[in-house]
């Protein structure tokens, strides 16, 4: 499944590096091949809830395995693409297995384990994905400028190809057999619960305060640190390292107390923002700061993504909306920094910008973790009970 995750953050991140390429091949203008990152990501956040929707009540490897076809399929109809709109048709059919991909495969994840490790399964499926971070576009890059763009999406297809199959034979069948909720109104009916809305809060404050001042850490990096345009790429590998720690550490704490994990994510979150951006023009601050943010930025998800599926009781349509909230939150934080770089407050601004939404999750997270005291779910084990309660009802 980390496999299966690496190949599909490959398919979202590698195509920032080919852009130039792609554009050029499939003659559209830049702003158009940018339809192929915007509408990927557009596509994950309602995909994620839709395909998770539709899947309701069948047993979860087989939906798995589906999912991965799909993937398969959408990037070899890209690298096949004979003109733009067969490509960003590729797309969208790969984007629409990214948010139910996650969302249940960290459900299956987390069977394979004992309850007080479920946090680290969920951080070691995203392993992939967070090394897809750190690889994506320098392996995009690299392939598309020896052998030409098709062939990354060739390279991403056989990396789908092999997580299908290896998924196939090596998940058990127990661990995907069960559902958390045996049809679609028992998923929905999980949304009742406002420790679900206070998560799905939480984790869109969380990821837009820190993508929006992602989005346009390379202006920061040239124009206020005063970098070199060659040195964004090295910068960016140091800052999805620290997504790669982050994970892990995320994924160990979240398991130790969750609910103390995620505030102190949040918080140190908040806190580099604001240094990031009183700091800016200094470059070894700058390094160490942007592997912080990794670091915070991502120590959150393995948390986030058991709390909210523990809160709705185990339904995987609570775990695919976090993905969709998380990317809902990419998109408005992106535009929000956009703005403050408009009315011409600078590039370091987004950063502060990021840090006042960071700020507002963390309180959100705050109520949440204050409204579940007595009840379980702020520990890494008491909300895997109701799930597994939730289980065996249905056996």
């Amino acid at each position: 499944m980390a496999l299966g995750g690496f190949g599909i953050g490959l398919t979202e991140f590698v195509i920032a590096g080919l852009l130039p390429q792609v554009s050029g091949s499939l003659n559209v203008s830049t702003a158009v091949a940018g339809w192929l990152i915007s509408g990927y990501a557009l596509t994950v956040a309602v995909g994620a809830i839709a395909v998770t929707a539709a899947t309701a009540g069948l047993p979860q490897k087989p939906v798995l395995v589906g999912l991965v076809a799909l993937f398969v399929a959408g990037n070899l109809l890209s690298a096949l693409a004979p003109n733009y709109t067969v490509m960003l048709l590729g797309r969208v059919v790969a984007a629409l297995c990214h948010g139910s991909f996650f969302g249940i495969g960290s459900l299956v994840a987390r069977r394979l384990v004992p309850p007080e490790r479920a946090s680290r399964a969920v951080a070691l499926m995203f392993a992939g994905l967070t090394v897809a971070n750190v690889l994506g576009v320098p392996f995009g890059a690299l392939v598309g400028e020896r052998w030409g763009w098709r062939a990354t999406f060739w390279a991403i297809t056989a990396i789908g190809a092999v997580a299908l199959v290896a998924i196939a034979v090596l998940v058990p069948a127990w661990a995907g057999a069960r559902r958390g909720g045996a049809n679609l109104r028992t998923q929905v009916r999980a949304f009742r619960s406002t420790q679900v809305w206070l998560t799905l809060t939480a984790t869109a404050l969380g990821y837009g305060g820190m993508f929006g001042a992602f989005s346009y850490l390379a202006y920061t990096f040239t124009r206020v640190a005063g970098f070199s345009t060659t040195d964004v790429a090295w910068l960016l590998v140091v800052y999805g390292t620290g997504l790669v720690v982050g994970n892990i550490a995320g994924g160990r704490g979240a398991d130790h107390n969750r609910d103390v994990t995620l505030l102190v994510s949040l918080a140190g979150l908040a806190t580099t923002l604001v240094i990031f951006g009183l700091l800016a023009s200094s470059r070894p601050a700058s390094v160490i700061l942007v592997f912080l943010l990794g670091v915070f930025g991502f120590a959150t998800v393995p948390g986030m993504i058991t709390r909210v599926t523990d809160a709705a009781g185990g339904v995987p349509l609570a775990a695919s909306a976090n993905v969709s909230a998380s990317n809902v939150g990419n998109a408005v934080g992106a535009w929000a920094g956009g703005l403050v770089i408009s009315a011409g407050f600078g590039y370091a601004a987004p950063l502060f910008v990021g840090a006042g939404v960071v700020g507002v999750g963390l309180v959100v997270m705050g109520v949440a973790a204050w409204g579940s005291l007595g009840g379980g779910s702020g520990t890494g084990t008491g909300g895997q009970r109701e799930v597994k309660v939730v289980e065996a009802r249905e056996s």
